[in-house]
């Protein structure tokens, strides 16, 4: 029993496991956004090609 209330107390490692938790929640959060925000960098990249497209045919 003794070992076990010492084992609770321990704060050894606590900071590598906070880091840990923290680099995961950041990581799942950047890859949330950047999937959510995908179809709309599509877009604007698509709007910009044609664009881009018209401005080169009328130029030409």
């Amino acid at each position: 029993m003794t070992y076990l209330k010492n084992f609770c107390r321990e704060e050894q490692g606590q900071d590598l496991i906070e880091y840990t938790l923290l680099m995961a929640f950041v990581a799942l959060a950047s890859a949330a956004l950047f999937l959510g925000a995908g179809g709309s960098i599509k877009g604007i990249w698509t709007t910009s090609n044609s664009q881009l497209a018209a401005a080169n045919a009328q130029a030409s």
